[in-house]
């Protein structure tokens, strides 16, 4: 450990406070980061100390609750960096290209190997890891933070995700391990989170999961649909943890 690191406990209490500072910024000037003239802002007046450290009651269990997700949030940082490096020495035409040759040569490698709806399957998935992680660094070079949180980060999880469910659908000894799992995600999905409100009353009344789609001659949609519901939500979720990680822990700290 280099000479003058806080060393792991003193990096998590600083950011332990660094995130309850966050917090406390919510409804008080000057919490985080204040200015070297100004100082930190403090209550003087008996109301105004009362919200203060009421305020800064409520915010301690939220900040041992948001602590893991920060956590997640840098290690999202970290990976996200390694590959933000790599496509900016390749290009976003590297990186298709990239792509192209792997999954490519996988392709190929399945035309020799597995019957034709399982090359059918490969290629699918091929075309749309392809499309995904191009979209990925083209959102991620326009710039600025909120392209990137709701664009580039649904992109690369829809890279990550759709491949494997379309080459699924297409090939049936995949499909046999994938779609039974994500039908049993779905109805988890369905039976907790999306119970609030009666959100899943909607999903219930558009049809099943498994036959949504073959009125239009595309069996699988529904398969489709549901990780990309899950692959853009989830993608804003970590571009966002990124960010809180980015204003606890700036990265030249």
């Amino acid at each position: 450990m280099s000479r003058g690191s806080p060393g792991l406990l003193g990096a998590i209490r600083i950011d332990i406070i660094r995130l309850h500072e966050t917090w406390m910024e919510i409804l008080f000037p000057r919490q985080l980061n204040p200015s070297r003239v100004l100082g930190k802002w403090m209550p003087e007046t008996l109301p105004q100390k009362i919200g203060y450290y009421a305020w800064a009651a409520i915010g301690l269990p939220l900040v041992v609750i948001g602590y893991p997700m920060l956590l997640i949030g840098f290690a999202t940082r970290f990976y996200a960096g390694k590959f933000d490096s790599a496509a900016t020495r390749l290009g976003i035409i590297g990186v298709v290209l990239v792509s192209v040759v792997v999954w490519g040569g996988l392709t190929v490698l399945a035309r020799i190997r597995l019957p034709f709806d399982g090359f059918m399957a490969v290629l699918a998935a091929s075309a749309v890891a392809t499309v995904a992680a191009g979209l990925a660094v083209l959102f991620s070079r326009v710039g600025g933070r909120a392209t990137t949180v709701l664009l580039a980060y649904p992109a690369a999880m829809t890279a990550l995700f759709l491949p494997p469910i379309v080459a699924a659908i297409s090939y049936q000894p995949l499909g046999s391990i994938i779609l039974p799992a994500s039908y049993d995600l779905a109805a988890w999905i369905l039976a907790n989170p999306l119970r609030v409100g009666g959100i899943n009353e909607y999903f219930h009344a558009a049809g099943n999961l498994e036959t949504f789609g073959e009125d239009f001659g595309l069996p699988g949609l529904g398969y489709v649909l549901m990780w990309l519901a899950i692959s853009v939500p989830l993608g804003w979720g970590l571009g966002l943890l990124v960010a809180l990680a980015n204003l606890i822990r700036p990265k030249n700290d």
